[in-house]
């Protein structure tokens, strides 16, 4: 029996986050007889799918994590990394700022380079950098994935990516996130929410990006107009401490769960009665993804991108610019809708990640031959 093709996933750590949830999601169902994934990952004590991954059969290495400053190093780690490895057909690249280095090394050793956008950009001085470092691989890669046509054009160009484009959906399990009245009532049942309370969450990690901040002004004004609501904040980040004392600041202690990182967000999405989600840019967001798939109604930003809205019914956008009880108010109008799967509506606008993966199975054999 022939060996399988192994791809290089070079990604920051996996953890729990969008990407890090897409790339799971195909390695999941992709067919490990003919494609294997190995991970490069920062160097890191662990990280959340790791055990999963080396029980799929992949394997994890870790490079130097980029500074600038080590900027020869890292590059001598690279050439040292495919001088001894030779057993890679391409390299599918989720790091965008060194993208750059580690591709152009992929390619004088002969593998396919594949450059994947995650994210749009917004404007500021770590944007500025990291389009600098960016800017050369859109030439050096041999493919750009993108998860949004806007993620596409901010990160390559307009020009690149009518060349050697693809848009790629950030696909979900839909049988995973179908609705089922039952899982709602136990999982509340479990977190200690009674029926008559108006359940927010959120998903995401605590960064600027999600603008957690605004959510908890938005929250502090829905408990003033309903004061039976509870906010489920599902994720973890580098913003805790500033979100605990926000909580603390605005009397919110005992109205707001931390959650951590959990591995039932299907089961939650079920349990919550909206999704409130004023991130300050995306590329297209998985939640976003598996909160419509369950058919759950969600209050989004302006800054979110319309390729992520695929159940129209089920989406309403506000400007960050509108005041946190304008978007209090909105939220609220959701409390009473009904709720129902939508999981064959996503999988025929392009969102399931069996289809999806055996998509990226043929393509990766395809640059075998």
């Amino acid at each position: 029996m022939n060996e399988p093709i192994r791809v290089l996933q070079v990604i920051g750590i996996m953890d729990q986050g969008g990407a890090e949830a897409m790339i799971m999601n195909l390695y999941r169902y992709i067919d490990r007889s003919r494609v294997q994934f190995d991970f490069v990952e920062n160097e890191n004590d662990g990280a959340y799918f790791d055990e999963e991954i080396e029980s799929l059969g992949g394997k994890i290495y870790h490079c130097p994590r980029f500074t600038g400053k080590n900027l020869l190093a890292y590059k001598k780690w690279w050439k040292k990394f495919f001088d001894t490895h030779k057993e890679y057909l391409a390299v599918h690249g989720h790091i965008g700022s060194t993208a750059a280095f580690y591709l152009k090394e992929a390619k004088k050793h002969g593998l396919t380079t594949i450059a994947h956008s995650h994210n749009t950009s917004v404007k500021n001085r770590k944007q500025f950098f990291y389009d600098v470092l960016s800017f050369p691989t859109r030439s050096i890669a041999d493919h750009l994935f993108m998860c949004s046509k806007q993620a596409g054009t901010d990160r390559y160009g307009a020009e690149a990516v009518q060349q050697k484009g693809h848009l790629f959906p950030n696909a979900v399990d839909t049988e995973l996130f179908r609705y089922d009245e039952k899982t709602r009532k136990n999982k509340r049942k479990e977190l200690g929410i009674s029926d008559n309370s108006f359940l927010v969450g959120h998903i995401g990690r605590f960064a600027e990006q999600k603008n957690h901040l605004f959510l908890l002004d938005i929250f502090k004004e829905i408990v003033s107009l309903h004061p039976d609501s509870v906010l489920l904040l599902v994720g973890d980040g580098e913003l805790r401490q500033q979100i605990e004392a926000k909580i603390k600041t605005l009397n919110l202690e005992g109205k707001v769960v931390l959650l951590g990182l959990r591995s039932d967000v299907n089961e939650l999405l079920m349990a919550m009665d909206v999704l409130v989600f004023p991130s300050k840019y995306e590329g297209l967001p998985v939640t976003l993804v598996e909160a419509q798939c369950s058919g759950l109604p969600c209050v989004i930003s302006d800054k979110v991108p319309s390729d992520s809205i695929l159940i129209k019914e089920l989406i309403q956008v506000c400007s960050l610019a509108d005041s946190s009880s304008e978007w209090a108010e909105i939220a609220l109008l959701k409390k009473d809708i009904g709720r129902s799967s939508c999981a064959e509506k996503i999988r025929e606008a392009g969102f399931d990640v069996e289809s999806n993966a055996k998509w990226l199975e043929d393509f990766y054999c395809e640059q075998a031959k």
